[in-house]
């Protein structure tokens, strides 16, 4: 039976990487079976509307980040009081969201999936700046600094060898010797790659 997940990717029509290195082999279900759950593989999905569209895109985000609606909502009417004084809302949502501890380790290379970075801060993996933080949702700053608790669970037993391929984003820098990382700058919307129009889901939220 399919699992929940790769349904996810496949009623949105695209990837989000929700299974780690599953997703980028032949056997992820968005390769196999390209059309939304309960539909045959060469009928047309109905077009959405505005409202429809909207609504797709908040999705997108909100399961790209593994994050529930009420967080995501909050992000967004938050940002939204911004826009009045005329600064750019949409990187500073991608900041909220970027900067986030489990969007940070998974960034860094040391989670296969965010899934597995917001457990793995929660079973107290991490530091930031030498203190232990189990809080997924924990926004860093520019200068902070990641790093692995060092305990003997085996948790991290293969990450050595397979962080000397991995590259982490311009805005982050990875001490692959050390397995620390920092927060070089803010990111930017160029920076996150989202799979969404990110302005279309202000105006969702701004009904």
């Amino acid at each position: 039976m399919e699992k929940l997940k790769c349904k996810i990717c496949r009623r949105l029509g695209l990837k989000l990487f929700l299974k780690g290195e599953r997703c980028y082999s032949a056997k992820c279900a968005m390769i196999k079976r390209p059309y939304s759950p309960g539909m045959k593989g060469k009928r047309r999905p109905s077009a959405l509307s505005e409202y429809g569209k909207q609504l797709q895109e908040s999705q997108k985000v909100k399961k790209w980040y593994k994050i529930s609606e009420s967080q995501f909502g909050n992000y967004v009417k938050d940002v939204l009081t911004h826009r009045e004084g005329g600064q750019d809302v949409t990187n500073i949502l991608i900041q909220k969201l970027e900067k986030r501890l489990d969007n940070v380790v998974f960034k860094l290379g040391f989670a296969g999936s965010r899934s597995q970075a917001r457990q793995l801060v929660n079973h107290r993996h991490f530091l930031v700046n030498g203190k232990i933080v189990d809080i997924p949702s924990y926004q860093t700053k520019i200068g902070d600094k990641i790093s692995i608790k060092k305990e003997k669970d085996g948790a991290f037993k293969d990450l050595a060898v397979s962080i000397k391929k991995y590259n982490a984003p311009a805005w982050l820098e990875l001490n692959k010797e050390k397995m620390e990382g920092q927060v070089k700058r803010d990111p930017v919307l160029e920076d996150a790659q989202l799979p969404a129009e990110i302005t279309t889901i202000f105006e969702f939220y701004s009904r």
